[in-house]
Parts: C-alpha cells; sequence; structure tokens
C-alpha cells in the first residue's frame, strides 16, 4: 500500500461554498431520481433482538479545542439522535444518514460544534455529528447489513490515546453529500436506535431474528509515513473475520482502506529518566 498523499491546499471561502452547493444539488437530485427505496421510521416494527451495539463518550479534553464546542456537540448529537432513533431498515431498504437527520442549521436549533476544515479546528453550526456516523458505521460493520456508501477522515486529527477501535473504522459526514448509505440485503428487518446518555453515545442495531454470526473487525498494513513536502500521513487496510455461532471462520473479507494526514507530530519528544 504505497498511495501518494498531495500536500494539502486551503480553497477560499467562495469556492468552497459553490463547490458545496453544487454537490448538495446533485445529492438532492439522486434523492428523488436514484431509484432508491430509503428507510424510515417504523416504530411498529418488532426487533427484539441486539444486532450490534457500542458507545463512545460524548466529552473529550482536546489540546486547543475550546470545550465549549464539545458541549454543544452533545446538543447537536441530541438532535440528530431524535431524527435516527427508530429508522427502521426493512428488507431492500436503504438508510442515509443525511436524508434521516436533514441539513443541521442553526434554525433547526444545532450550535456550533467542532468542524476539521482544511486539516483545522473550526467552530461551525452542527458540528461534532461525525461521532454519530462513527458510531453507526461502527455498529454495521458488526452486523450482515451491507454499506453502500462510506467516505474515510481525510484527517487524523488526534493521537491514540484511548483508542479502543482500529485507525479508519469511523465514517465523516458532511451535509449532504458526504453521506452514509447502509442497505438491508438480509430477508430480516433492522432498527436502529441512539440514545445521548449522561456520558456516552449510545447505539444499537435490533433485529426481528437473533444473529446467525459474530464479527471481529481489525487492521492490516499500519504504517506512518513521512511525505515529501514536510508533514506526516497515515494508512492502513481495514479487515473482518466473520464467525458461527460455534467460533468457526467462516470468512476473512476486506472492507476499506484508509490514507490520512496526520495533524499532530507523530514522534514524541524524547525524555529524560
Amino acid at each position: 500500500m504505497n498511495t501518494p498523499i498531495q500536500e494539502p491546499k486551503l480553497r477560499g471561502p467562495l469556492r468552497f461554498w459553490l463547490g458545496a452547493m453544487w454537490f448538495r444539488a446533485k445529492r438532492t437530485a439522486f434523492w428523488y431520481t436514484g431509484g432508491v427505496k430509503f428507510a424510515r421510521v417504523r416504530q411498529q416494527a418488532d426487533c427484539p433482538y441486539v444486532a450490534a451495539s457500542h458507545a463512545t463518550p460524548l466529552l473529550r479534553k482536546l489540546k486547543d479545542v475550546d470545550m465549549a464546542l464539545q458541549h454543544n456537540k452533545v446538543h447537536n448529537l441530541s438532535l440528530a439522535a431524535a431524527r435516527l432513533d427508530g429508522v427502521t431498515l426493512l428488507p431492500g431498504k436503504t438508510f442515509s444518514y443525511w436524508r434521516c437527520i436533514g441539513n443541521p442549521t442553526a434554525r433547526k436549533g444545532y450550535r456550533e460544534g467542532m468542524l476539521l476544515r482544511g486539516g483545522r479546528p473550526v467552530a461551525a453550526v452542527g458540528g461534532g455529528l461525525c461521532q454519530m456516523s462513527n458510531l453507526i458505521y461502527w455498529m454495521t460493520l458488526h452486523t450482515p447489513l451491507t454499506v453502500v456508501e462510506r467516505h474515510r477522515h481525510g484527517y487524523d486529527a488526534f493521537p491514540d490515546s484511548n483508542r479502543t477501535q482500529p485507525f479508519g473504522s469511523g465514517a465523516t459526514c458532511f451535509y449532504n453529500y458526504l453521506d452514509l448509505m447502509i442497505r438491508n440485503d438480509t430477508p430480516h428487518v433492522y432498527r436502529l436506535h441512539v440514545t445521548v446518555g449522561k456520558t456516552h453515545l449510545e447505539g444499537e442495531w435490533r433485529c426481528s431474528a437473533p444473529a446467525e454470526q459474530t464479527y471481529e473487525v481489525y487492521e492490516k498494513d499500519h504504517e506512518i509515513r513521512g511525505e515529501y513536502w514536510g508533514g506526516f500521513t497515515r494508512h492502513n487496510t481495514i479487515f473482518r473475520k466473520v464467525f458461527d455461532l460455534d467460533g468457526n471462520l467462516l470468512a476473512d473479507e476486506y472492507v476499506t482502506e484508509n490514507h490520512a494526514i496526520m495533524i499532530y507530530n507523530p514522534i514524541l519528544p524524547e525524555t529524560l529518566p
């Protein structure tokens, strides 16, 4: 895996806005003309079995990041969770993260949270919703559901302190064209549940039938590389092992690969004893 990454270039505000408007228009047209059958909230569906669950901390002390943005992120996640909780995937239907949530604007009550723009933390309305898409993507990798659209994070923003998942096992999002889309190709019904608790963002995929397989997600070929332009980049490949309920290995599947620009120095200073 030797994918080169060019030195990041900052686009001007006008070019960024025009590009976003163009891609948003294309995505909106796709929603209504693409022939995809989208999932929606169906609380009446009976899904008593937990297919996958996960929880991530709501607040982290991050260097040079105002904690007020973290608290605003929690507020934003609460608004998004209200739109996502109960979304039900019938067989053949597709879950779209942004189609369910809608545009996270100030008019809808969203606040300024942290967003990475050009590799730099900035305050932006609706910031922080990537934590939700990360959670849903990670849970989905532990189910037989099919991920049909996922975008990797272009920047590795924070060191691995307390990391419990492989690097690159999340999904970035930006309204509405950087989406997370998941299709149900099984004969069973799946329903998403997400809750903003006191300390953690909590999620579950529930199913109408008990699980027939278990999954182990892991990384290969992890590498940190110095680039010719002076920065560092990080790379790996994500795989998952599929087991039957007796623990027998059924498959070892390629999932995705990741290439990201590191916005912190991976070389720790030498410390004296």
